[in-house]
């Protein structure tokens, strides 16, 4: 049965990318003008799930320079700018949806810097990843505010990073930010996520080593994905029912 959800699942994202695909090299001009604002929206709020977003951002402070939250719709970058925020870091990466394509074009419109960095949130991150996120941090223009889809996984992932690396904050403590309260479901495929930190505690409290030495020497991001086991009935509630990235 989770195989054949799954096989559904990656259907319907073909047949929702043959749609936007076609509405973009398809179309003669005058429908792309007259009715492509009102399908990029729509695409937003319903292939996207934007609608459930509308109300709720789930956007949290990291401090008084950083937040993190789900997906942002065009209301929502206004709001953002007007508190101060200058760069939107996009865990989702670039991608052929709606919600991209309104992300992209609020930012140019308000000044506000959007930077693309895609993180995974259902395999530990690579060594690469890790570098490549601790420069993030050290040279992107503050305040800022990261998202991924719900705000949950990637956004945790990259917010216990965030905590540890401009904060000090010990991996301990930081990786908190991998919880319920933000949506977090440590028992799915993300918990992959809880797990990789875990495993830098145990090895931290067996031998004390900084985090970063521990990723660099010790660490083997295949090993842990593969040894990582999650529960069937989490998967189904997170993919199905949540239908998170």
């Amino acid at each position: 049965m989770a195989g054949l959800a799954k096989r559904y699942k990656r259907a319907v994202k073909r047949v929702s990318m043959a749609w936007r695909t076609g509405l973009i090299n398809h179309s003669p001009d005058w429908m792309r003008r007259h009715f492509g604002p009102a399908a990029i929206r729509l695409d937003m709020l319903l292939m996207d799930h934007g609608i459930f977003r509308l109300a709720y951002l789930n956007k949290h402070a990291l401090a008084r320079d950083a937040w993190r939250s789900a997906q942002p719709a065009p209301h929502h970058f206004h709001r953002i700018k007007r508190d101060g925020v200058k760069t939107i870091v996009n865990l989702r990466g670039e991608r052929m949806c709606g919600s991209y394509w309104l992300e992209e074009q609020v930012c140019k419109d308000l000044g506000l810097e959007l930077i693309n960095f895609q993180v995974r949130s259902r395999a530990a991150p690579t060594v690469e990843e890790l570098r490549r996120a601790k420069a993030l941090f050290q040279r992107i223009e503050y305040p800022m505010l990261m998202h991924c889809k719900s705000g949950a996984d990637r956004a945790g992932l990259m917010s216990v990073l965030y905590r540890h690396f401009r904060e000090g904050m010990p991996i301990e403590k930081a990786k908190d930010e991998l919880s319920l309260k933000y949506g977090h479901i440590r028992q799915a495929d993300t918990g992959i996520l809880d797990y990789f930190f875990e495993r830098y505690v145990a090895d931290n409290e067996e031998q004390p080593i900084a985090f970063m030495d521990w990723v660099e020497t010790r660490y083997d991001s295949e090993e842990v994905t593969e040894s990582f086991k999650s529960n069937g009935w989490a998967n189904r509630f997170v993919d199905s029912v949540l239908q998170r990235e």
